[in-house]
């Protein structure tokens, strides 16, 4: 898929589920409730052993959902995510290996960058769209706010601390997308409660389109 293509649908759902997923034979399931939901787009983080095969499971028994991988900490994992078919990498951090090797390959990847330091390297690397995490910590919407002025062109990814209580709040012109577990919580999918990840993601696409739309 190509980068554009990636970054495009991307921006058009707008919310971003970070999926942990526990077994890998529950992936086609987590993605079908999200695709009812109104989302076709997950991250599956890298955080647990069968992720890298969960990814693999995603783009191939979903191919409607946009699949990427995130908590990717090492070029062993970007590399490795990428190979199983994953569109786009999340790093909780600046790692210029990994965005230099996405970058080479035609991969969206999105960074974790909160300070104008690191921004100013993402920039500097030929960037225009970053993760900010976690972003309750780091001062929410209004630190994105302010750092908008300075860097009018770039686009903020937050992830961290966001829910259904506060998404609103961060629908924003420079704000990229949203990502966060709200969407699809860890518990419900190792219990099969699907249904209830469907509803909560009804909810946050009604909430958020009201938002935009204003």
């Amino acid at each position: 898929m190509e980068k554009s293509e990636t970054m495009e649908r991307i921006h058009a759902a707008y919310l971003v589920p970070v999926v942990v997923m526990d077994e890998a034979k529950r992936t086609a399931d987590t993605a079908r409730a999200l695709t009812e939901g109104g989302i076709k787009v997950m991250e599956i983080t890298l955080r647990t052993a069968p992720a890298l095969d969960a990814i693999a499971c995603a783009v191939e028994q979903c191919p409607e959902m946009l699949i990427g991988a995130g908590t990717v900490l090492n070029l062993d994992q970007c590399a490795g995510a990428i190979d199983r078919g994953a569109a786009f990498i999340v790093s909780p951090g600046y790692d210029s290996a990994i965005v230099d090797y996405c970058l080479e390959r035609g991969v969206a990847v999105f960074p974790g960058c909160v300070t104008p330091t690191e921004i100013t390297a993402a920039l500097k690397a030929g960037l225009d769209t970053v993760k900010f995490f976690p972003a309750n910590v780091y001062g929410g919407i209004r630190a994105i706010k302010a750092l908008a002025a300075p860097f009018p062109a770039l686009r903020f990814i937050p992830t961290g601390g966001v829910d259904l209580g506060n998404v609103a709040e961060y629908v924003h012109p420079q704000v990229f997308a949203i990502g966060g577990g709200w969407l699809c919580e860890r518990q419900l999918v190792n219990s099969g409660g699907y249904d209830a990840i469907t509803r909560t993601c009804r909810t946050s696409v009604e909430l958020v389109k009201k938002y935009r739309n204003q």
